[in-house]
C-alpha cells in the first residue's frame, strides 16, 4: 500500500534531536514509529511535513520504505504551530500537485491542520477528474489533540486559532475515517458531531526494542548524562521520581513539585524543555523553580533539559516511579514507555491514561492538580517495594501484549482499508 502521512508541524526527524520543546513531543514519535513499522511490514510511506529550515533536503529516507518530504509552505524557519493556519492552503496545493502525479492509496492526516491540507488536496483532485487517478484519495484523520478539550482546560490562555473548533468538527464530518486514540476522545468526537460509524479506536504504540525492563546499570566509571544513569543506584540514595514532559503549564509539572514537599527523602528529575544550557532563560523553567523554592524543595528538584530519545529508556529505568500529571492528555506516551521499562506510573486519571493504565495494577491514577492526594499515593508506593515490583511486571506485560507497534500498525491498516472502501462507495 502507498501511504501518505501528513504531519504539518511535527516532523518525525525531530525524534533524532531530542524532544521536549513547546511544539515537539508525542506526535513526532507517533508519526515516526508508525511510519517505520508500516515500512517494515512492506508498505511505502511518505511523510509530508513543513520545511522549517533552509538547510533541509527536499526528501530524506527515515527508514526502509519510509521517506520524509519537506513541504515549502511559508518561511523555511520555525513557526509556532498555532500560527501555521494561514500556510495550509499552500501546503494543500503542494500535496495536490504531488498526488496528481502519483496518488497514494490512502492519506493519514496527523493534527487538525494536516487534515485541512489533506482534504483540500483530495477534494481538488476529485473535482479535477484527473485521468491518472483510479478513484478518490481517501483521508484518515488523527487529531492528537482536540480544540474543545484545550479550550475547556486553558480558557483564555488557549492560543489556538479562533476557527479551530469549527474546522475540527468539519474535518471529522468530511474525512473518510477518524482514528481516536482512546475512549475518552471518542466521546468528545461524538459530541462534535463526528459520525460514530467513521470513528475507530487505535491507541498509540511503544517501541519494545528500545523500552524494556531490566536495562543494565551503567558502570561506576562510565560517563553518563547529568542527573541519571542506569537502573541501579548506590545504597542509601534517595527515592527517585521522574517526570518526562514538555514544559508547558497544562502538563502539571508544578503539581509534582508541590507533592514532593510531602514526600521526605525523595528527589525529582524533570526532563524536557529547552537544551540544558538554555534552561536559565526559559520562562516556564523559571516559574517551576519558583514553585520549588516556595515549596521548600529547590534542592531536591533537578531540571535536566531536553534529552535525546536514546537517553530516555535509561532515564525512565532509573526511576522508582514515573510521574505524569497533566490536566488533560489526548493519549500519553510516557506512561506506556515507563510501563514497557517495568516502572510503575503515577498519573492523572484523564484521557488516554484511563485506557492505558490499569489503576492499582500497572500504576495509580490521581485527580489533576491535587498535590496532597498525589503525595499520599506516591508515599504509599515508595513504602511498598513488593507492590512496586508487581506493578512493574504487570505494566511490562500490558505494554507488550497490547501496545506493540506491530499490532498498532495492523489495526491502523484495517482503518485504512475501511476508509478506502467507504471512499469508493460515496463517490
Amino acid at each position: 500500500m502507498k501511504i501518505a502521512m501528513v504531519s504539518e508541524h511535527a516532523s518525525p526527524l525531530a525524534t533524532r534531536a531530542g524532544l521536549g520543546g513547546a511544539d515537539g513531543g508525542g506526535q513526532n514519535v507517533f508519526v515516526a514509529d508508525l511510519a517505520t513499522e508500516l515500512g517494515r511490514q512492506g508498505h511505502h510511506v511518505t511523510v509530508y511535513t513543513r520545511r522549517d529550515s533552509a538547510g533541509l533536503p527536499e526528501r530524506l529516507r527515515l527508514a526502509p520504505g519510509v521517506t520524509v518530504e519537506h513541504v515549502p509552505a511559508g518561511p523555511a524557519e520555525a513557526v509556532p504551530k498555532d500560527e501555521l493556519l494561514p500556510l495550509m492552503p499552500d501546503f494543500g496545493r503542494y500535496l495536490e500537485d504531488r498526488w496528481a502525479a502519483e496518488a497514494p492509496d490512502v492519506v493519514h492526516a496527523h493534527f487538525w491542520m494536516s487534515g485541512l491540507a489533506s482534504l483540500q488536496a483530495s477534494e481538488s483532485l476529485q473535482r479535477s477528474g484527473s485521468a491518472s487517478l483510479p478513484g478518490p484519495v481517501p483521508v484518515v484523520q488523527t487529531y492528537h489533540a482536540l480544540g474543545t478539550v484545550k479550550r475547556r482546560y486553558q480558557g483564555g490562555k488557549d492560543t489556538s486559532p479562533g476557527a479551530r473548533i469549527r474546522l475540527e468538527s468539519a474535518i471529522g464530518r468530511t474525512a473518510d475515517a477518524v482514528i481516536a486514540t482512546c475512549a475518552d476522545e471518542t466521546r468528545e468526537l461524538l459530541r462534535m458531531g463526528v459520525p460514530r460509524e467513521r470513528i475507530g479506536v487505535v491507541p498509540c504504540g511503544v517501541d519494545l526494542d528500545r523500552f524494556r525492563p531490566g536495562r543494565p546499570a551503567a558502570p561506576a566509571d562510565a560517563a553518563a548524562p547529568p542527573g541519571f544513569g542506569g537502573t541501579a543506584r548506590p545504597g542509601g540514595a534517595p527515592a527517585r521520581l521522574v517526570v518526562l514532559s514538555r514544559l508547558v503549564e497544562r502538563k502539571g509539572v508544578d503539581t509534582a513539585i508541590e507533592a514532593l514537599a510531602q514526600i521526605p527523602g525523595a528527589e525529582l528529575l524533570v526532563a524536557g524543555g529547552p537544551p540544558r544550557a538554555d534552561l536559565d532563560a526559559d520562562p516556564e523553567v523559571g516559574r517551576l523553580r519558583e514553585v520549588a523554592r516556595k515549596a521548600g524543595v529547590g534542592g531536591r528538584v533537578e531540571f535536566l533539559g531536553r534529552v535525546g530519545r536514546e537517553e530516555v529508556p535509561a532515564l525512565l529505568g532509573s526511576a522508582d516511579l514515573v510521574v505524569t500529571l497533566p490536566w488533560y492528555e489526548p493519549f500519553g506516551m510516557v506512561p506506556l514507555e515507563a510501563m514497557a521499562c517495568g516502572v510503575p506510573v503515577v498519573a492523572t486519571g484523564v484521557g488516554g491514561h484511563l485506557d492505558s493504565i490499569v489503576d492499582g495494577v500497572t500504576g495509580v491514577l490521581v485527580a489533576p492538580r491535587r498535590p496532597v492526594e498525589t503525595a499520599r499515593r506516591i508515599r504509599d508506593l515508595l513504602a511498598d517495594p513488593t507492590r512496586r515490583a508487581a506493578m512493574g511486571f504487570a505494566g511490562s506485560d500490558r505494554a507488550r501484549s497490547r501496545y506493540s507497534w506491530t499490532r498498532i500498525a495492523r489495526e491502523t491498516l484495517t482503518v485504512y482499508e475501511r476508509a478506502a472502501a467507504l471512499s469508493e462507495v460515496t463517490v
